[in-house]
Order: C-alpha cells, then sequence, then structure tokens
C-alpha cells in the first residue's frame, strides 16, 4: 500500500472513539492535590483548605490509567496502532498535549471520560523517522458537565536507520526566553540566581513574571548558596539516551543516571541531575552541593553533587 493508500485508510479512524465511558481511578483528593503540590513547590492557598481546588495542571492525573492502563480503550484505536505497525511504524513516542479547563476540580469530584481519535496526519519526515501523527481528544466530565479538554498527540513512526551522527551526541538546549534569561545569564557566570519578591520577600523558582504569593510583578535576585537535600529523585534507565548515557564526564557516562528535585538551603526546589555518586546509592534527604559542569562549548549547567556521610 502506497503512502496516500494508507493514509485514505488511516483518516477512516477520524472522529472514531480511542475510549468511552472511562472514568477516574480515584475521586478528585485532597493528598493527590497536596502531594502534587509539594513536588511543584506550588503553595497557591486556592489549593488547601475546606473550599480547596485541584490546581488545573493536575487534569490529566485523574484520567491516567496507571501501569496497567485503562480498560476503556477501545478497539477502533487499537485497529489504528495496529495498521500503523503494519506499516513499520513500530516505535512512539509523545509529543505534546493541549489542555482547557472549563471549571476548577474540587475533592470529591468524580471525574468521567471519553477520548475520541481526532486526526491522523499524512506521512511526516522527523529526525526520528517518518511517520504519523496521532492526536486524541478527550472530554472530561463530572456529571454532565463537560469540565476540562485534554488534547494528546503521538507520533507512530518508522525509525530511520544510517543516519550520520555528530562523533557525540549534544545535549539539548534549555529554552531561554524574557522571562528566564536572567536565570540563565547567571549559570553562564556560575551563579544560582533566584528571583525575590520585592513587596512580600517570597523566594521563587522557576523563575516567573509574578509572584505566586502576593501577585507583585516586581522582583530582584538572590544568589543560593548551592546547599541542598535530596527531596525526591527518578532513575532514568529508558530510553538510552546518548546525550545523557554518554557523558563527557567519566563519572555519569554508561547507564542508568539520577535525577534529583533538590530543595535548596532558601527553601525552594528545582530539578537537576544528582552526581557524584553511583545512581543506585542516591537516598531522599541527601546532603547535595551545587555544581556547574561545562558540557560542551555551548553549554553550562548547574548539577548536584552528592555529599556522602
Amino acid at each position: 500500500m502506497d503512502d496516500a493508500g494508507l493514509h485514505v485508510r488511516l483518516r477512516t479512524y477520524e472522529g472514531r472513539p480511542a475510549a468511552v465511558a472511562g472514568t477516574g481511578r480515584d475521586p478528585v483528593n485532597a493528598p493527590m492535590i497536596r502531594h502534587w503540590c509539594e513536588a511543584m513547590g506550588d503553595g497557591n492557598p486556592a489549593y488547601a483548605g475546606p473550599d480547596a481546588v485541584a490546581p488545573p495542571t493536575m487534569l490529566q492525573a485523574w484520567i491516567m490509567g496507571g501501569l496497567g492502563g485503562h480498560a476503556a480503550r477501545s478497539r477502533p484505536y487499537e485497529e489504528l496502532l495496529a495498521l500503523l505497525d503494519e506499516a513499520g511504524c513500530t516505535s512512539v513516542v509523545a509529543t505534546d498535549c493541549e489542555q482547557e479547563y472549563l471549571r476548577p476540580l474540587r475533592p470529591g469530584d468524580e471525574v468521567t471520560f471519553d477520548t475520541v481519535i481526532e486526526s491522523v496526519s499524512e506521512r511526516k519526515t522527523t529526525k526520528l523517522g517518518t511517520g504519523h501523527f496521532v492526536t486524541t481528544r478527550t472530554d472530561v466530565r463530572v456529571g454532565p458537565d463537560l469540565v476540562g479538554t485534554h488534547r494528546f498527540r503521538i507520533l507512530k513512526y518508522a525509525p530511520a536507520h544510517g543516519r550520520s551522527r555528530k562523533p557525540r551526541e549534544l545535549r539539548p538546549r534549555p529554552v531561554v526566553n524574557r522571562d528566564n534569561a536572567g536565570f540563565w545569564e547567571g549559570v553562564r557566570d556560575h551563579r544560582l540566581l533566584l528571583q525575590r519578591c520585592t513587596a512580600c520577600a517570597a523566594l521563587r523558582f522557576p523563575w516567573l513574571p509574578g509572584c505566586q504569593s502576593c501577585g507583585c510583578p516586581d522582583w530582584d535576585t538572590v544568589e543560593a548558596s548551592g546547599e541542598g537535600t535530596v527531596y525526591s529523585y527518578v532513575v532514568m534507565h529508558h530510553p538510552p539516551f546518548p546525550a545523557f548515557t554518554e557523558s563527557a564526564h567519566a563519572a555519569d557516562a554508561a547507564g542508568p543516571y539520577a535525577v534529583g528535585l533538590v530543595e535548596l538551603a532558601e527553601g525552594v526546589r528545582m530539578i537537576s541531575n544528582v552526581v557524584g555518586v553511583p545512581y543506585d546509592k542516591v537516598r531522599i534527604g541527601m546532603p547535595v552541593r551545587l555544581e556547574f559542569r561545562r558540557y560542551d562549548d555551548e553549554l553550562t549547567l548547574p548539577v548536584f553533587k552528592g555529599v556522602t556521610v
């Protein structure tokens, strides 16, 4: 089947269900909201107390199926994925999502959802390989009321073979914009700068255009001491990515690596690599100390070296 014929067949799945009458595994609840806010460092008072609402960024958390997946996944969606597999598009990567919030979710709300296959693209060529973007739209409800919409896009692709590669893969570049440019200027000078609200003196990270505590748009900076502890962490095993597993630093090269949520002595948290100790020796509460590492001619990043006691 040629590309045009395949695409015609793939498009017959547009508008068909991907999941029907799905139900959230848990009602919206205060413990999950608290854990989310603690992990994100979000102290907005709207997310606590008797009149709490769930952060809108949690919409997908209430509808995810977990490791076992969702029993509500439809036969048409399985057929679509199988058809792409038959066409050689055996690999998959999530590319992006879009969410729309119509009203806040509150503890006790029980969510239901339906998902439709919204679109299947023509065959596209990417650096990963050639394939098709599949977009699904999930409508989330509480009772009869639509409370949010979640669009999720994947690329089902045939991996590219025989591509020429640089001798060493480069790490992805950070996105620098007008809101965080000052932070990256500090990193360049080996300084870890935190924003400080000039109205209420609250420190914040990551950098934001306004204070999340009082809303004031004015701020200055303070330099972090570099001392901290591991608040939480994950160990990355798969998929192996040469830019991370073939590090220029021998101690970090090859095998899994630890990514930590580090609580700085100043009270804010940031995500970075935990280095200098084996990944399986990283523990919650481990003291860490800031280092700046140069990964190539253009990229220097703040990392945290484990301090063994």
